[in-house]
């Protein structure tokens, strides 16, 4: 692991607990997992974000929590991953669940099926009811980035590693 810190012209903020966080590193570190700690000035969005971490905007990990009804009586939830240049298509997520009905799950459903607020949600399903979805074009590059559970600290993760650890069920999932 190596911790760089951008230029933020003071301490970075957020120094409660973030649980998700922990459990993060913690399961890349007992997977021998390749990655780069970015801390940076608190930022959810991701154009923005990616401008302070550096990356192109194509190997930032969008993640968005869609909810689909199966039916009148059962739902699911997807969290999808896609570039950060791209929209998540919830017609193909619906499609891939033989849906009758998407939406975004509502921010308080997806951030506590995610364990971290909205604008920090991880691209790893840790919660049994999530089912991890990650769009091809995101994982042709050698590293991703996204915020880890937190607005101030990004992760820099090998893709393959990624790959390996999260074990993500890979699907066309994004639109331009």
């Amino acid at each position: 692991m190596t911790v760089e810190t951008a230029e933020t012209g003071g301490a970075a903020a957020g120094d409660g607990t973030h649980a998700a966080y922990e459990k993060l590193i913690a399961l890349l570190d007992e997977r021998g997992a390749v990655y780069r700690v970015l801390e940076h000035a608190p930022e959810g969005a991701t154009e923005a974000v990616s401008a302070l971490r550096g990356n192109t905007l194509v190997q930032a990990a969008k993640c968005i929590i869609a909810m689909v009804k199966i039916g009148k009586k059962e739902k699911r939830f997807a969290l999808a991953v896609v570039p950060g240049d791209r929209r998540i298509d919830l017609a193909a997520v619906k499609a891939l669940y033989g849906g009758t009905y998407v939406s975004f799950a509502s921010p308080e459903i997806a951030e506590e099926l995610a364990g971290s607020p909205s604008g920090t949600i991880l691209p790893f399903a840790f919660d049994e009811r999530l089912e991890l979805l990650v769009d091809p074009d995101l994982l042709v590059h050698p590293e991703i980035y996204f915020n880890a559970a937190r607005l101030d600290r990004s992760l820099a993760l090998s893709t393959e590693d990624y790959r390996a650890v999260a074990e993500p069920r890979v699907e066309r999932v994004s639109t331009a």
